[in-house]
Parts: C-alpha cells; structure tokens; sequence
C-alpha cells in the first residue's frame, strides 16, 4: 500500500553528500580575534548545478552559501541562520540557510529578461548591478519554541562580502572582516570564505585592550587580505596548511572542523500541507492534463507530483 502524501517525511532523491571539514573554527590567542574559514569543497558543485543559472548569478548564490555557512558554525543551539536579499535588480530575491549541523540550500529568484539586458551590456556585473537596490535580512531561527532574531539593512556595497560587513557594522555593531569567493574551477564549481570577528576577552583567555587590540585586529585583517581566491578554493590545500599560512606568527588555534551537507528540508508531506490550504478551484486549475498537480521545491528543484483526487480526499 502506498504512503499517503501528508504522511511521507523522506527526503526526495537528492545527492546525499557530507564535506566533514566544511567550516574550520580558530581563535589567535591573547588577540581580539576569531574566525571561520569555509571550504564548501565538492559540495559547492552539487549544489549550484541543481539550477540552471548564468555563472554571475551561480557565483552570488555560491558565496551566499559560504557566509550562511560560516555564521550558522557559530550557532550553540539547534536551529538555522539564514540570508535574505530582495532588491529590484535581475535578481530580485536571494535566499540561502544553514542549520546548526551544517545542512545548506539556496534559491534565487531571477528576471530573466533583465538578466539577459544586463549581461549583454556588462558580461561580469558586480554583486550589486544583479541585486540592485533593496534590503539584506539575517535571520536566526531558534526553533518552534523561540522567538527569532533577525536584523535588516538597505543593500550597501558592490559584493555580498561588503554587503555583510555593511550588515554587522550598522545593525549590530560588530566589527567583522568578510571575504567570499565563488568560481568555476577544473573540478566544477567551488565556494568558500573566511570570516573574521572581533571580540572581547571571552573563554578565559587574556586579550589585549585598547591601542595594542586595535593594531592586533589591524594586523590580522591585513595578513587575512592577503589570501587569494585560487587558494581558498583548492581543493589540494588543506584548511589548516591555509590558515598556518596567513597566521602562523599571530599564535593560532585551531578548533574542531564542523560538516557541511546537501540539506534542502523538502518532503511531500510539507507540500501536501500547502496543498490542502488551497480552495478546491484552485487545485482543479493547478491540475494537469494527466491528473496530477506538480509541485517543485525552488531549493532543490525536485518536482513533487501528487494525484488530484487524493488532494481531494483530504481536503474536502
């Protein structure tokens, strides 16, 4: 006997892929810094290449993945940390989450009219030309239970790394230092970033304060820009050897890596939920000719087909 549709909790057939060493944690002791280096790896492929957008859209929606990847590391509770830009540009909406255990998914709304105008005059448009003017969202979601936290800021900046760093320094008063890359490489597609926080003295540890912080925090966002895009997605570098590179004179602690994975949250049961709020006119017009009603998830862009008259018995 087959399941019915609000009862089906499994995933679709989606890859089921992990990178064990996603997001490495690390902290320069005795100096008002910590930081996340994110290494999406194989993933970043499998991920992209579920749309079929243009390489400037792919690269924006890559290292979107790679920030919501680093800020959901840090989070201490089971929940998601997610962006979200709407702007009136080419692409009109940006949307990408990370749970706490590393799941990642992304869609982007694209016009694709004016996506085509803009290419044609500007074949590599910034981050900002394809989103335009609008707003940037981080959202924090601590579950059913709790209340969610997020913060809003007008887009400023001509990539999503400035945007970030424009999003703490105004709507949380945070200094960070953001970099986010996304390119097709000889292996397909890879995404990645390195983020860096400054902090008071958290943990025990003795921090400097003042002047000597201020030139400790200046030190290490200088020795952090120097990292090229080619190496932070090589694949054949590892993470630690990266990091050992640009602080191996600033006292650096590694912490334990974290996963990421293929993580899209869709199922048939969640889509026959939505269904069954529709009016029963609404289903019969969303029905085709074959007698089913085809649902497809915009994150992972799986097709769901549910039978018409089995909508019906649930819902009238």
């Amino acid at each position: 006997m087959e399941k019915p549709a609000f009862l089906d909790r499994d995933r679709p057939d989606v890859p089921d892929l992990v990178v064990p060493g996603g997001v490495t944690p690390f902290y320069l002791a005795g100096r008002p810094v910590r930081g996340r280096l994110v290494r999406l790896g194989v993933l970043a492929d499998t991920l992209l290449t579920r749309h079929d957008h243009p390489a400037p859209v792919t690269r924006l929606a890559g290292k979107a993945l790679a920030l919501v990847a680093a800020l959901a590391s840090a989070l201490k509770f089971q929940g998601s940390f997610s962006l979200q830009i709407k702007g009136d540009g080419p692409v009109s909406m940006l949307v990408a989450d990370c749970t706490n255990t590393g799941a990642l998914r992304f869609y982007a709304r694209t016009d694709d009219e004016a996506l085509e105008t803009l290419l044609a005059e500007t074949p590599k448009p910034t981050d900002r030309e394809l989103l335009g003017n609008g707003y940037m969202a981080l959202t924090v979601d601590q579950g059913p239970e709790m209340d969610r936290h997020q913060g809003i800021v007008d887009i400023a900046g001509d990539d999503l790394s400035a945007m970030a760093m424009h999003y703490f320094a105004s709507s949380e008063q945070h200094a960070c230092w953001i970099m986010l890359a996304c390119q097709m490489t000889d292996t397909g597609w890879r995404a990645g970033g390195l983020i860096l926080e400054r902090i008071a003295g958290e943990g025990g540890n003795h921090v400097v304060e003042d002047d000597a912080a201020e030139a400790s925090w200046e030190t290490a966002t200088i020795l952090a820009g120097t990292l090229s895009a080619k190496e932070l997605l090589d694949d054949n570098l590892p993470s630690l050897q990266l990091l050992n590179r640009l602080f191996h004179e600033e006292d650096l602690h590694v912490s334990q890596p974290r996963a990421l994975a293929f993580g899209c949250r869709c199922s048939r049961a969640r889509l026959a939920n939505v269904l069954e709020t529709f009016p029963k006119d609404d289903l019969d017009h969303m029905c085709q000719d074959d007698g089913n009603i085809v649902m497809t998830c915009e994150f992972c862009n799986v097709d769901f087909r549910f039978a018409r008259k089995d909508i019906a018995t649930q819902t009238q």
